[in-house]
């Protein structure tokens, strides 16, 4: 059979939200005594909950204990989506847009409570059949997990799905999945090579995102 859903991730691709994640991230850092480094946010791109806050808490040295520092960030970055969600272009056109040809799922390294705080801002809780958080199965990305958990929740075989992603370890763990893989790179953060290399198309914008891309044909 042809593709029979599309899945996206959120950060990066729905929403501007990295930046964000950065700010926040440092400013926290800074505020706990701990050590940020130039490629913080990099590392903890795709970062289940419990990976990136321990990765706070040990590797940046944050007087905190992981769960914690977790806690602290979630509810700072819930704040700020209270007060403004960051979509970017054409990102809730491009969902609806897909929402009229494929099942929908959504597989985000976000907590699953800022993820559904943003999804009911935008209006497009109803457009997801799945969704789902690295926070609820066992490994963050790159591993495949969280891509695996949703196609099987959508009744669809990952080789019949189609996602769309903008980090190194977002389109790692798309493609170990076995997904057809669209990338989307942010240029703020953009994917290492090796990782772009792997996507079957790349988009500059989600105006991008047509039947065509999707399928590959």
């Amino acid at each position: 059979m042809g593709i029979a859903a599309v899945v996206f991730d959120m950060d990066g691709v729905l929403i501007d939200s990295e930046p964000l994640w950065e700010k926040v991230r440092h400013d926290y850092v800074v505020l706990k005594d701990g050590r940020w480094q130039p490629d913080s946010q990099k590392k903890m791109m795709g970062m289940s909950t419990v990976e990136w806050s321990s990765y706070m808490a040990d590797d940046l040295g944050v007087a905190e204990p992981a769960e914690q520092v977790a806690s602290d960030i979630i509810d700072l970055m819930a704040e700020k989506y209270a007060q403004h969600v960051p979509l970017l272009p054409g990102a809730v056109e491009a969902v609806r847009r897909c929402s009229g040809s494929w099942t929908l799922g959504l597989a985000s390294s976000s907590p699953a409570t800022l993820i559904d705080l943003v999804l009911a801002k935008a209006g497009l809780i109803d457009s997801f059949s799945a969704v789902l958080s690295t926070e609820e199965v066992g490994r963050g990305k790159p591993a495949p997990d969280v891509y695996l958990t949703v196609a099987q929740r959508l009744s669809v075989d990952p080789k019949d799905c189609t996602a769309v992603e903008d980090s190194t370890n977002g389109l790692l763990s798309a493609h170990a999945a076995g997904m057809r893989l669209i990338a989307a790179p942010r240029p703020e953060f953009p994917p290492v090579p090796d990782a772009l290399a792997l996507a079957d198309a790349v988009i500059d914008n989600l105006d991008q995102l047509t039947t065509q891309v999707v399928t590959g044909s």
